[in-house]
């Protein structure tokens, strides 16, 4: 019976393919399984093993307490990921006082419900609360969106992006290259099944040609192998860029990564100020994998509480990163522009990306939640953010005051 349930595994199946009998491969899964630890066997007691936090600056240090990780770090998913594992990165990292990043990552599924007690706290923390029973809602429908079409002077740009992990699979800081090749199989094989206007091309970053490349350099399409600390001490540059690669139908409005920070990210993307166009391509585009990826026995990792998991917490939930380019000179130089920002649950960055600085009066504006609401109420959010935004841009322009805008 045992054998028969590992043998009907998708994964067993495609090892099999290459050769490997299904015998063996099956066999290799029950061994796993039955020698899977759910404890860690140390020769020394937790006190001597505690990380020293005490010039720390995130989410993790200010959570895990000794007590805490004496209760935790004999414990490992069946994938052998343990505490220590998960709070590395936090370790390695100290972070700032001004920047305070989250200090932990998953390295599978399991990892958010065996070391929930560490979880919890991290995930109300960063979210802004969120309680432990908490269910999380999901809706793509972009019919629901209103409004959502920008003037192109101030809105230069608009795009959506989010991620996904493929259920029964290592996360990126867990997984060997064994799992990340088969994501790579089963994700390039969905993607290639797009059709209309989603249709295109996977590029596998290690068998491209110097045409290709140069091509996806100047679309910036491309991305590095991680060089940030957080991601690099989080295991997930190794072996790069061994099944990494790059997906983009023929407009080149639709992309997909596969196995950078998750096992994907799903972009949709255009020039101008037409993010209700954008949202119907990105919802419309991860419905469709989502269906072929379950043709291959897959699907992605969701639970009711969390929504969609990733590999790092700040991106449970939707991990949706709705987010525009726009111009707003005057409203950016107002003492109060960041209070504003934070009223209407938005963020902002450099065009550059993290920690980058504006210029020209240019923004990157996204929202600010990942997890609690759905993507229709986030981005509806941003819309009517970017909304606001632009009529105080306006007025200002016209030397008006901006006061009766502001939300109270």
């Amino acid at each position: 019976m045992a054998f028969a349930r590992f043998a009907t595994y998708p994964k067993v199946a495609a090892l099999a393919a290459t050769g490997i009998t299904a015998a063996a491969v099956a066999g290799y899964y029950l061994n796993r399984e039955k020698n899977s630890a759910s404890s860690v066997r140390r020769l020394y007691p937790p006190s001597a093993n505690f990380p020293d936090l005490t010039k720390h600056h995130n989410c993790m240090a200010k959570h895990l307490t000794p007590s805490l990780y004496a209760k935790l770090c004999d414990k490992s998913t069946s994938n052998g990921f343990t505490l220590d594992n998960i709070i590395q990165t936090g370790v390695d990292n100290p972070g700032h006082p001004f920047i305070y990043t989250v200090g932990c990552v998953a390295g599978d599924e399991e990892c958010y419900e065996v070391f929930k007690d560490l979880f919890d706290p991290i995930i109300d923390d960063r979210h802004g609360g969120y309680a432990p029973d908490a269910i999380h809602p999901t809706d793509l429908d972009a019919s629901k969106i209103r409004g959502g079409v920008f003037d192109s002077k101030y809105v230069l740009s608009s795009r959506v992006r989010t991620g996904r992990s493929i259920r029964g699979l290592s996360l990126p800081p867990a997984t060997d290259r064994a799992e990340r090749r088969e994501v790579e199989r089963v994700v390039s094989s969905a993607l290639n099944g797009l059709s209309g206007d989603l249709n295109g091309k996977y590029y596998p970053l290690n068998n491209m040609s110097d045409k290709e490349q140069d091509q996806l350099i100047e679309d910036h399409f491309l991305f590095d192998k991680p060089v940030s600390p957080l991601l690099t001490c989080s295991g997930m540059a190794r072996d790069w860029p061994d099944a990494r690669g790059i997906f983009h139908n023929q407009d080149k409005n639709f992309l997909v990564w596969v196995n950078e920070e998750d096992h994907t990210r799903v972009i949709s993307m255009e020039k101008g100020g037409n993010m209700r166009a954008v949202f119907e391509r990105f919802s419309r585009g991860l419905q469709e994998v989502e269906q072929l990826i379950k043709q291959k026995g897959y699907e992605f990792m969701w639970n009711e509480h969390l929504g969609y998991i990733l590999t790092c917490p700040s991106n449970l939930g939707t991990g949706l990163r709705a987010g525009v380019h726009m111009k707003i000179p005057k409203v950016s130089q107002d003492a109060r522009f960041d209070s504003i920002l934070a009223k209407l649950k938005l963020q902002k960055r450099g065009t550059g990306g993290v920690d980058t600085a504006a210029t020209g009066g240019i923004f990157d504006i996204s929202n600010a939640d990942r997890l609690g609401k759905s993507e229709v109420q986030l981005v509806q959010a941003l819309i009517d953010g970017i909304d606001t935004l632009i009529k105080m841009e306006k007025s200002l322009e016209q030397g008006k005051r901006i006061d009766s805008l502001i939300p109270r």
